[in-house]
């Protein structure tokens, strides 16, 4: 609301909007707002009400003290004939049920007595069928009746409203007001040409509303900024709690058939899920808001998996994809040069932007057995954040392709893939990469070696088209990497891989070698380990000579554990084939029975079981004995790779 200072306005007054269960309340109606109302329940809604009740030249007054059910009317066999004739002559053949059933007054089947007393205090019994009206004479009844049935409409957001402005003066006020609207959608052209290219922004805007816009001044507002609906217009009493507007659009608008309050719901049960404004807890940041959390965790990687290293640093292939972006705060916005005139119901493509960026046209290979696809570098060299949206590329020989732009502030760029290059093919070959360790580290039972892997290979690109290429080549390898031989290195952001640039020619070929070094990572379990290892590692040149010493000194001890391992693996030999004896001799005995009478120690079988027994608790105490020592001569082992940090 806007005044220019002469009117001091108190206030503004309207109708309160009744949601569907406080209309249905009001009116004695049931409260279920999703139940349809009954003839029966409007009229049980004027029980102890002063009605007027007319039935054709008659009428009658009073209160109307109950509303029951009336038996059907049965007709004689002569109107019974006549009410069949009625229906066109023909009298159909009846099932006896059919025909005592025809026998009834049609519109007496389901008929309601009412019963009403006068003022003088006769009392008159009407029956519903045979009553034309029934009117409530207190004007409040009648009121709440016609309110619930307009909060019932299918159309109650659509009921006109008065809206009354309380002030102390004549002077004019303005007021201003929010209309629901779909969401504005933008879409692009990009001209390319040569090293310059042309962005064109167009933003789709809907008037979904009933009124024509004549003149308006448009501004399309870039960002997420925070928009609810909030149940105020409606009497509400204390049970209250919602703020949960997602993140999902729908092509129906909210308010098309109901307000506001009839989305919350009436909450007649009595439950409160969440708190919400007015009851001293707002709710809204964390109910409507997008956002990202994550946990911290540590990720124990199988023995023998490789990622990047935390200890080596070779290179940083992500770096050149790194640009300033401009802030400009959370929300950009396009104001249009000019008023909109839009019909009411209708949609319009209007520009909001046509600038020069820089583009590269580029030819992108994700690997050998894949096609090139035709691609664009583009960077947003504007000073506008461009929301994402639909591009459609032009080239000079006409349409190139479509693809679809992410939301880049000024200074970021991306990459936009729209077709498939024909002329161009890759042809890859690589031998096999070699590993160089530079530095251990052993921590938390794990030995992890840091190391630099070598890869050689060799890419023979011919393109066969009139015009020259970059061919950009996404590598799998890690960002912590050098690369000796492309071009150029760039860096997709979006998939967060490394890229080698070639250029070449046109109809030309071309064929370079390309040496890439990566610093990796893998992580072993000290019980996965073995001395040989050990004494591969203390060999590496690269180590310090305490490195080389401390894994000199665990591979000693390591020939200790694997020979307790060797001693282990024979005792278990013993126990199993000790196991299999007891089990046949069993047998043997279980079979065979005693059938001498003698006592058990003169049993031979029964002797050599014991002695079995015997000698199966021996081994399997030293099999204990020998997993304590494995165990003692590990933790001299870890105690030597201690000392590599």
């Amino acid at each position: 609301m806007l005044s220019s200072g002469e009117a001091r306005v108190t206030g503004i007054e309207f109708d309160s909007v009744l949601s569907g269960g406080l209309s249905r309340s009001l009116a004695a109606l049931p409260v279920e707002s999703d139940a349809p109302v009954t003839y029966r329940e409007v009229l049980e809604s004027l029980r102890g009400i002063e009605v007027e009740i007319k039935a054709g030249a008659e009428a009658w007054s009073g209160q109307l003290a109950e509303v029951t059910d009336a038996p059907p009317i049965h007709l004689s066999p002569r109107a019974a004939s006549v009410a069949a004739a009625g229906t066109g002559g023909k009298a159909p053949a009846l099932e006896a049920g059919r025909q005592e059933r025809a026998a009834v007054a049609p519109d007496t089947q389901e008929d309601l007595y009412l019963t009403l007393i006068q003022r003088g205090g006769a009392i008159r019994r009407l029956r519903a069928s045979r009553v034309d009206q029934v009117r409530p004479v207190d004007p409040i009844v009648a009121g709440r009746l016609g309110a619930a049935v307009g909060a019932l409409s299918g159309r109650a957001a659509q009921i006109r409203r008065s809206l009354r402005v309380l002030a102390e003066s004549a002077a004019p006020v303005r007021l201003g007001y929010i209309a629901e609207t779909p969401v504005w959608r933008s879409t692009y052209r990009l001209l390319l040409d040569g090293g310059r290219a042309k962005l064109q922004g167009w933003a789709l805007v809907h008037n979904d509303t009933d009124e024509p816009w004549a003149g308006v001044s448009v501004e399309l507002v870039n960002g997420r900024p925070d928009s609810f609906l909030f149940p105020l217009s409606a009497p509400r009493y204390a049970r209250r709690g919602l703020a949960h507007p997602d993140e999902s659009l729908s092509t129906i608008p909210q308010l098309a058939d109901r307000t506001p309050d009839q989305i919350w719901g009436d909450n007649a049960d009595g439950s409160i899920t969440s708190m919400g404004f007015g009851s001293g807890e707002g709710r809204l940041g964390g109910s409507h808001g997008m956002g990202l959390s994550g946990t911290g965790s540590v990720m124990t990687l199988p023995d023998g998996s490789t990622e990047e290293s935390e200890a080596l640093s070779i290179g940083n292939l992500a770096e050149v994809a790194q640009a300033v972006g401009v802030e400009n705060g959370a929300l950009f916005t396009y104001r249009l040069a000019g008023g909109l005139h839009l019909r009411a119901h209708g949609s319009a493509l209007v520009p909001f932007t046509q600038q020069d960026v820089e583009a590269q046209r580029l030819t992108w290979f994700e690997g050998e057995q894949e096609r090139g696809r035709s691609g664009a570098r583009l960077a947003n060299t504007t000073a506008q954040t461009l929301p994402a949206g639909p591009v459609a590329v032009y080239e000079a020989s006409g349409f190139a392709g479509e693809t679809g732009l992410p939301r880049l502030k000024p200074g970021e760029r991306a990459f936009l893939l729209f077709g498939v290059d024909l002329d161009v093919a890759l042809r890859t070959a690589a031998r096999r990469p070699e590993d160089a360790t530079q530095r251990l580290v052993f921590e938390g039972g794990r030995l992890t070696e840091h190391f630099v892997r070598k890869h050689r290979r060799t890419y023979a690109v011919e393109n066969r088209g009139g015009e020259g290429r970059r061919v950009h080549v996404a590598l799998d390898i890690v960002k912590n990497a050098s690369a000796r031989g492309f071009d150029a290195v760039d860096f997709d952001e979006a998939s967060g891989r490394p890229l080698g640039v070639l250029r070449i020619g046109p109809r030309s070929k071309l064929e370079r070698e390309v040496t890439i070094d990566e610093a990796l990572q893998r992580s072993h379990d000290v019980r996965s380990l073995s001395s040989r290892a050990l004494r591969e590692k203390a060999d590496v040149a690269a180590l310090t000579a305490a490195d080389r010493a401390a894994l000199g000194a665990a591979a000693r001890l390591f020939e200790e554990v694997e020979k307790t391992d060797r001693e282990k693996a024979a005792e278990s030999a013993s126990i199993g084939r000790i196991e299999k004896d007891l089990a046949r001799l069993r047998e043997h005995l279980e079979a065979l029975g005693d059938k001498s009478g003698s006592p058990a120690g003169a049993n031979p079988l029964v002797v050599r079981i014991l002695a079995l027994e015997d000698e199966l608790s021996g081994a399997r105490r030293r099999l204990e004995q020998l997993e304590a020592q494995r165990e003692a001569r590990l933790a001299s082992v870890k105690g030597e790779l201690d000392r590599l940090r």
